[in-house]
């Protein structure tokens, strides 16, 4: 009897998702965004909030650009930067704050590096590439103390697991690195030699101006709003959860790749930091400056034709 219950409901809750609203994730097959869509949906939670959301695991970062700019999907997670690009380049695309965790500079734990300066003349293993925005933050940090990354480290760029491994195995003195890969290195014990969230307060930005962020083609945001908001509602409550409940998190070990109790607990904590906290003109002011810092030691390859965040890049509707 209890088994026929259980699969009428089944059949009910399959039934009120298919005449649900449909919003189209576009996802990486690693990373924080794919923990939260897998569990919001174990959960029922978008149900919940009345949408259906349905993930597809895309290749890479182009992958997930290519999707939503080609309407195979309907959001992906990016960082405004890229978006202010785009509305430079004629796409109309705009963001909401996901996340305002980024990265970290990781060290062997009896490392003799205890300073910036001392990375001087150190192999620096780099996550991402040149113009990743940690590692420009951290050429900006450098400048101001008087001293030239660039020149003074000798730099690899490369993904974030193999860089992880080097530094392990002692082939690199220094990684900077995203905060997932940085949270295991730190369970390991690893070092944290610069959170890249300090480094925003010394530059004269407040550490709580978001980065990555959910990235909707704008005319559609605003055709679908009760869609798009029924989502983000959805979103704050699994992260709500998610950050209450510890026993949420094993079923997750497959997807975070979490070898242990304390990588788990690690990429719990980091997970969690990242919640924005608000959301207002005072943050969208400071990201201003915060896109013409980054302006200046990306240039035009990493802004586009436009030195000046584009009007239209953060969507209106969401202020907290």
């Amino acid at each position: 009897m209890r088994v026929l219950i259980a699969v009428a409901l089944m059949l009910l809750t399959g039934t009120a998702r298919a005449e649900m609203p449909v919003l189209r994730i576009g996802l990486l097959s690693f990373g924080s965004v794919q923990w939260e869509i897998d569990t919001m949906r174990a959960e029922g939670l978008d149900a919940r909030h009345g949408i259906a959301a349905q993930a597809t695991e895309l290749a890479g970062k182009d992958a997930t650009s290519i999707a939503l700019l080609s309407g195979q999907v309907d959001t992906i997670v990016g960082d405004w930067p890229w978006v202010s690009r785009q509305r430079a380049m004629g796409k109309d695309l705009t963001f909401v704050p996901y996340s305002v965790v980024t990265g970290a500079v990781l060290v062997p734990k009896d490392s003799p590096i205890h300073t910036l300066a001392d990375l001087s003349g150190r192999k620096v293993g780099i996550a991402g590439g040149p113009l990743d925005k940690s590692w420009l933050l951290l050429k900006a940090l450098g400048h101001k103390q008087g001293m030239d990354l660039d020149a003074a480290i000798d730099k690899s760029f490369g993904a974030p697991p193999l860089l992880a491994q080097l530094l392990e195995t002692g082939k690199l003195d220094a990684l900077l690195t995203y905060w997932q890969s940085a949270a295991q290195l730190q369970a390991k014990g690893m070092r944290r030699l610069v959170d890249v969230n300090s480094i925003l307060p010394e530059l004269g930005i407040p550490s709580s101006t978001p980065l990555v962020g959910w990235v909707f083609r704008r005319d559609w945001a605003d055709a679908n709003r009760a869609t798009v908001l029924a989502f983000l509602a959805a979103e704050r409550e699994t992260r709500a959860r998610l950050c209450g409940d510890d026993a949420l998190w094993p079923r997750l070990d497959p997807l975070t790749r979490a070898p242990d109790a304390a990588s788990r607990d690690r990429l719990r904590h980091g997970f969690c930091a990242g919640e924005p906290k608000a959301w207002g003109d005072r943050e969208r002011q400071d990201a201003a400056r915060l896109f013409a810092l980054l302006a200046r030691y990306g240039g035009e390859e990493l802004v586009g034709p436009s030195p000046c965040l584009q009007d239209g890049t953060f969507w209106p509707e969401v202020t907290y």
